[in-house]
């Protein structure tokens, strides 16, 4: 199915945007499809045009629920893996906020999503555009020895190579992610997991992501993430998981608010970004921060 026919059923084919996110470079950060106008796209229009573009989400914008915001300004945003439907994505968020702010200006966004309403505020700093939205409330919850050691198994990570430091937990603010601490940048470095195993795991716990982390200082991490229940094997540049990080790094008191963590994403995959989550004092919301940039034709 291709991109024209994708949208079958429709009113019209709809125009499809792409870009990068957490990154200014469209050869960095991690890539997402949007849709600013998704009006008469059903699910399964919406599913392969995510499929077609291949990225690890696609966002889709129609009319938001009555009462949310000013118009022009507000709008329910669905969003497509090439697989299923996720809950809440945080890159295509920011490529969505920039696309927008392109379009009709910085200032205030709100998006009404399936895992809540997420506030977005654009500004333009030092000549760019920069998003940061606020994530609905994170939680943080242990994990099952059986199931960490089957998470393990599927890595083929020994438990010796974990940070004893960074807790494995799960983390939400918005979707479910399994945090999971390394030791050394080599063992980051180092990741050929068990695909299948993995995404069997993690869709029976209903996690969207694990989010693999080093901890280069205080404030400072390098970060992964698998994503086989998307169809993909890694997510260059997770804005979901840096939420949910956020409030796991809150959670355990590896750092206080007021905080900002500098996430690093994408190294390894030659797609290099940076997320940035501030953790505001008597606020328990993440607020994930970062710039965008369109990906033309010429970017390949």
């Amino acid at each position: 199915m291709t991109l024209d026919t994708a949208a079958e059923g429709a009113t019209r084919t709809p125009e499809i945007l792409r870009y990068t996110a957490f990154s200014a470079d469209p050869r960095g950060g991690n890539p997402a499809g949007v849709v600013l106008d998704a009006t008469g796209l059903d699910d399964a229009a919406q599913l392969a045009i995510a499929a077609e573009l291949g990225y690890s989400e696609t966002a889709f914008l129609t009319p938001p629920p009555e009462g949310l915001g000013e118009p022009g300004r507000a709008f329910t945003v669905r969003y497509f893996s090439p697989l299923a439907e996720v809950p809440f994505c945080g890159h295509a968020t920011i490529a969505t906020a920039v696309a927008l702010a392109e379009r009709h200006g910085p200032g205030d966004l709100v998006f009404a999503t399936q895992a809540g309403t997420v506030p977005v505020t654009v500004a333009r700093e030092d000549g760019a555009l920069r998003a940061t939205l606020t994530s609905v409330e994170p939680r943080v919850e242990t994990i099952d020895p059986a199931d960490l050691d089957e998470a393990l198994a599927a890595l083929d990570w020994p438990a010796a190579d974990l940070d004893p430091a960074l807790p494995p937990r799960i983390a939400y603010a918005g979707a479910r992610h399994l945090v999971l601490g390394a030791a050394t940048r080599e063992r980051l470095a180092k990741l050929d997991y068990d695909f299948d195993r993995l995404a069997a795991l993690m869709r029976r716990l209903d996690l969207t992501t694990l989010q693999l982390v080093w901890r280069e200082s205080g404030t400072v991490f390098h970060v992964r993430d698998p994503f086989p229940v998307g169809g993909v094997v890694e997510d260059p540049a997770t804005g979901a998981a840096a939420a949910a990080f956020g409030g796991y790094a809150r959670a355990l008191g590896l750092v206080t608010a007021p905080a900002s963590l500098t996430l690093h994403q994408g190294h390894d995959l030659g797609r290099p970004g940076l997320l940035t989550v501030d953790l505001r004092a008597g606020d328990p919301r993440s607020h994930v921060s970062g710039t965008a940039a369109r990906i033309t034709e010429a970017d390949g």
